[in-house]
């Protein structure tokens, strides 16, 4: 056919895709760019994928690395001394009245089987128990005064990862992802390390609940292959991609005849992030190319196999943070003690417990402030509730909700602090008294959304993580 004058030309579709490819590869590039900036200035653009059209003020924190210690480790022999212990050991602890403890088997004042120390300038005292991470004291705001609702693992566990002892709420790592979404396109936004042990309430702890369901924990277990069935079973690529459009075209028939179908829409999306994952994961666990002293920084070469393992989840945490992964928890190895849960033998349990960790979190926060990280995760060290100072029987402690010990370091977190205390026996938190709802408060302030804002509708109600609750620990902040 041929055209002239001014009169115009019909274009066959072949001449069109031809005269504008540039154009729609630049497109392409401009969506890419964006997404880009929207994921390296999270203060000043949205999140990708998140429900915040912008920060309510400008973040501290990119990432979170939540540090599980299950069970309730004791603050009595970690972070919160107390010297009347040592002088009314053995005697009837003397409080005009004594909480019903988990198993009221209520023994007699026990003094903790470590000495604590002062550590760095800001001479805070730590346990014989965490020699590497009293070195880095001075990074760490340590919050002795922290409570919680409940006194049974299984309802303390979902409160601390939920704000609700009741099953079936958001984690805060899903409110985490549903706020700001996720910086990485190939990953999860919200991934769980699983070292081993599952926290009691089980997988709960990292479900999205009331939320869409995309944004749930994604765990990854230790070992070689953290993704089980991730590799594709296809040798010819091609054929991955017809049977993945054909389940997309299928699962977007059904959307379409059903709207508003959440967990249809999440496993469309999971789908897509599924088959970009299988070029990522494997090069998120080789762990070949970092040097000897990372390797045996975070206690790879260790020869206590629970280090090795524990190691192993730090030093991917610290990659997952490299790659832009938003929410990130560690649960702890598998030991023959009872994780942190020591109602009998506190003495070998706990030094069990501490020997598997220590090294390898000192290292990733050493790790993390050498690559200029640090000050942009925040890091959080906490169990569900602490312990009694008065013996379970003769030699353990019985769970304690009411007075117990956390920490935080890394991004907008003043070190070297110590906010709030216990009375003299480290039994019920009496000054600055914290919750968890201030703690997940504090968390997403540091992330530069404020936790009153932060909501979804469900119910005919605004939820939010912090309930109603809830006050940003100010004194913490840098």
């Amino acid at each position: 056919m041929s055209c002239s004058g001014y009169r115009s030309c019909p274009m066959s579709r072949r001449q069109m895709l031809r005269e504008a490819a540039c154009g729609f590869g630049s497109v392409a590039m401009a969506a890419f760019l964006a997404e880009q900036v929207r994921a390296d200035k999270p203060a000043e653009h949205a999140s990708l994928g998140g429900s915040l059209s912008s920060l309510h003020h400008p973040a501290k924190a990119k990432s979170v690395i939540f540090l599980y210690m299950d069970g309730g480790p004791s603050q009595l022999d970690t972070f919160d001394p107390k010297p009347r212990l040592e002088r009314e050991h053995g005697q009837p602890i003397k409080l005009d009245k004594i909480p019903a403890t988990q198993f009221d088997n209520v023994g007699t004042v026990l003094a903790s089987p470590w000495k604590f120390s002062s550590h760095g300038e800001s001479g805070i005292p730590v346990s014989s128990l965490f020699p590497n991470i009293a070195l880095h004291v001075d990074r760490l705001a340590i919050i002795r005064s922290m409570t919680s609702n409940f006194s049974e693992h299984t309802s303390a566990n979902y409160f601390l990862h939920t704000g609700s002892g009741l099953q079936g709420r958001p984690s805060m790592g899903a409110w985490t992802t549903y706020g700001l979404g996720t910086r990485c396109q190939n990953l999860p936004g919200y991934v769980v390390l699983d070292g081993g042990l599952v926290p009691r309430g089980g997988v709960d702890n990292f479900h999205s609940g009331f939320l869409p369901a995309d944004y749930q924990g994604s765990i990854f277990k230790t070992g070689p292959a953290p993704v089980p069935h991730l590799s594709s079973p296809h040798a010819d690529r091609s054929r991955q991609n017809r049977q993945l459009s054909l389940i997309k075209s299928l699962d977007a028939s059904f959307v379409a005849r059903h709207p508003h179908e959440n967990e249809v829409e999440a496993a469309i999306a999971n789908y897509e992030l599924a088959y970009r994952m299988q070029a990522e994961v494997p090069d998120l666990v080789d762990i070949q190319g970092e040097t000897k002293e990372t390797l045996r920084g975070y206690g790879l070469e260790h020869e206590f196999e629970p280090t090795r393992v524990y190691g192993r989840i730090c030093l991917i945490a610290r990659r997952l943070v490299e790659r832009g992964v938003r929410f990130i928890e560690l649960t702890c190895p598998r030991l023959d003690a009872d994780r942190w849960d020591q109602h009998a033998n506190l003495k070998d349990g706990h030094e069990r417990n501490a020997r598997a960790i220590d090294q390898p979190i000192a290292f990733l926060l050493e790790d993390l402030h050498r690559r200029g990280l640090l000050d942009e995760t925040l890091v959080v060290w906490a169990g569900e509730f602490g312990r009694t100072p008065m013996a379970q029987g003769s030699n353990g402690r019985d769970h304690n909700p009411f007075g117990f010990t956390i920490w935080m370091a890394g991004g907008g977190i003043k070190g070297g602090t110590i906010y709030g205390a216990t009375d003299d026996y480290g039994y019920f938190a009496i000054e600055k008294k914290s919750t968890i709802h201030d703690m997940h408060a504090t968390m997403l302030h540091l992330l530069g959304v404020d936790h009153k804002q932060l909501t979804y509708r469900f119910s005919s109600r605004d939820m939010r993580l912090t309930d109603v609750h809830g006050e940003v620990m100010k004194d913490i902040l840098a």
